[in-house]
């Protein structure tokens, strides 16, 4: 059966910590975060006692707690989304509203919808529809996403555990030992340690008839990369089935720049060196699999392509999937406005539902270092304005997931958390700066803001848990999309609104998605030239110029695009070169020729 081709990308630490449990039944795929243990085990109590199952808390006084919790909740997840779609096809009692809620939420062009009505328009015949349910219905697939730069090292009694104990380490072996068969989507960028773990789960290798019961994803921003990690994996014996290409900034969450890379010339790319890319990495997997004396299929095996960031219309949906050849698209912004989908608490659901363009920026609050969309105005950034104003900035770090620093320590700290920022500015001071360069210095420290709490918080918030380790402040990322709607929405309108049955947008003034990323991108190298100053030296005048390149090589690529594809942007073609155009005209006047030293 062909399911929906769109899925619900991962979105914060706790947006999508549930959704499977709502939409999984309806045949939509979507992706739980494993970062945050602790979240995993109160919603895993709250979900046990509300569907009447068994539970048993796991402290972290037990051996191995956290892979223990992860693996727990995932399977309660399926367990319940497995009962909800048990229900949805039971028609002892006749055709329940679930069942036709599955089928109302394809677009009436499914041939699959089509052949539903009219097995229900007549008198059915009971075993006849059972028949097909249980051809056609598939259930949406239960993914969870592990970011790989977010390895803690851990400890028991001031001793350094082993690497397995790790904190990606132990998510990994939490999503291997569960009864999932779903996939695991790797993001940030590449762990060859991590990876190399990979190898000591059985499920995550092909059979004799290709099948994979655990399936590797990776998110990629660029074809090289995509490359160099599908082979890594592949001489382990290890199949990528999907590569999930994602905007470098017109993204949510954290943002991954390339090097003035587009989006649009990125997944033509992978287009054009579809079947080039699949057989060179299927050839080294299959001298991985025989050197490790394992069965090498008797079949290729499938291999995804999907892209998400910044789509926010049918249009430009169906024009991805068409022009690109891409399996599905990600919706991942806009369903934070789905309360059928996603979790949000209601403060922070009015706050993005009336946020603007200025209300979404990209920041450097994230610890990790990389730039980050923000929301203006958060709970979390009060929180944090509220310790500074006291002269006591930084977190408490309750959590310390990403407690990766050891400037000043021997275990990591957090670039958010009190203890760093304390050690920080207490070596700034004694650097004896201007006061300006100090103040400038001083405002990079504050600004690091505590995500990995805050990303998690709106969960309990809107489900009415105990906050009392994390405190209320509440920090989102959408990305700058969106801006563009302006309202929540059910669930039904939602995917209507992918699959151009209605639309959701109340604006009309929303700029093409390949516009949109390239204004970003424009702003992004700005912001990098003012921050370099009067004098670059070579290599930053290198990177900058090469950046430079790449964007205007990129908006000639998008000028030959909507040119041979006319028809497809006939209401927005000339406002789209209009804009290119401008974004071309600052490119040009960057002053990048300035003294190199």
């Amino acid at each position: 059966m062909k399911t929906h081709n769109f899925h619900i990308p991962v979105m914060g630490i706790g947006f999508t910590i549930d959704t499977p449990i709502k939409v999984a039944h309806l045949g939509i795929d979507s992706v739980i975060s494993l970062v945050d243990d602790i979240l995993i085990e109160k919603l895993r109590k709250m979900y046990a006692t509300n569907f009447n199952q068994s539970y048993q808390e796991i402290t972290e006084n037990s051996e191995d707690f956290r892979a223990k919790r992860i693996s727990s909740y995932l399977n309660l997840v399926q367990e319940i989304a497995q009962h909800k779609f048990k229900e949805l096809k039971d028609i002892s009692n006749g055709v329940s509203e679930s069942l036709k809620q599955y089928f109302d939420f394809y677009p009436e062009t499914s041939s699959l919808k089509q052949q539903f009505n009219a097995l229900i328009s007549k008198h059915y015949d009971r075993s006849e529809l059972k028949n097909f349910l249980d051809e056609n219905l598939k259930m949406g697939s239960i993914d969870v996403n592990i970011m790989t730069k977010v390895d803690k090292e851990n400890f028991y009694k001031k001793e350094k555990l082993p690497t397995i104990y790790n904190d990606a380490h132990a998510a990994l072996r939490g999503y291997a030992n569960s009864e999932l068969v779903s996939s695991v989507i790797f993001s940030a960028g590449m762990n060859p340690r991590l990876y190399s773990y990979l190898e000591e789960f059985e499920d995550f290798y092909p059979d004799e008839n290709g099948m994979i019961k655990k399936k590797i994803v990776l998110k990629v921003s660029d074809y090289r990369s995509a490359l160099i990690q599908g082979k890594f994996l592949a001489k382990k014996g290890l199949w990528v089935s999907e590569y999930r290409i994602e905007s470098g900034l017109n993204c949510g969450g954290h943002a991954f720049a390339t090097d003035g890379y587009l989006l649009g010339p990125i997944l033509a790319q992978f287009r054009d060196q579809r079947e080039e890319f699949i057989a060179e990495t299927a050839a080294v997997l299959s001298k991985a699999l025989t050197l490790k004396n394992r069965q090498v299929p008797e079949v290729s095996l499938p291999v995804k392509f999907t892209a998400q960031g910044g789509v926010g219309t049918a249009a430009e949906h169906d024009f991805l999937r068409n022009h690109y050849k891409l399996d599905s698209i990600g919706w991942g912004s806009p369903f934070l406005l789905v309360p059928e989908a996603t979790t949000v608490d209601d403060e922070t659901l009015e706050k993005i539902s009336k946020a603007k363009e200025s209300d979404l920026y990209l920041s450097n609050i994230s610890p990790l270092g990389v730039p980050f969309h923000n929301l203006k105005g958060n709970t979390k950034d009060l929180e944090k304005a509220a310790l500074i104003a006291k002269n006591r900035p930084g977190s408490s770090c309750p959590k310390k997931y990403v407690a990766l620093n050891k400037e000043f320590t021997d275990a990591g700290v957090c670039t958010a958390s009190r203890q760093y920022q304390h050690l920080r500015i207490t070596a700034l001071i004694k650097e004896n700066l201007t006061p300006e360069i100090y103040q400038k210095e001083y405002n990079k420290i504050i600004e690091k803001s505590c995500t990995c709490v805050g990303l998690g918080t709106s969960a309990l918030i809107k489900y009415n848990l105990d906050t009392k380790t994390e405190g209320e402040g509440v920090s989102i990322c959408p990305g700058p999309n969106l801006a563009y709607f302006s309202k929540v929405i059910n669930l039904k309108e939602m995917i209507g609104h992918i699959y151009g049955e209605r639309n959701v947008m109340e604006r009309m003034d929303r700029p093409n998605i390949f516009v949109k990323e390239l204004g970003i991108y424009v702003e992004y190298l700005q912001n990098k030239i003012e921050e370099a100053g009067n004098i670059l030296d070579t290599k930053q005048h290198k990177y900058l110029s090469l950046f430079a390149k790449n964007l205007k090589e990129g908006i000639g690529y998008y000028k030959n695009l909507f040119q041979s594809n006319m028809p497809e942007f006939e209401n927005s073609y000339l406002k789209v070169l209009l804009e290119l155009k401008k974004s071309e005209n600052i490119l040009n006047n960057l002053k990048l020729e300035r003294l190199t030293v």
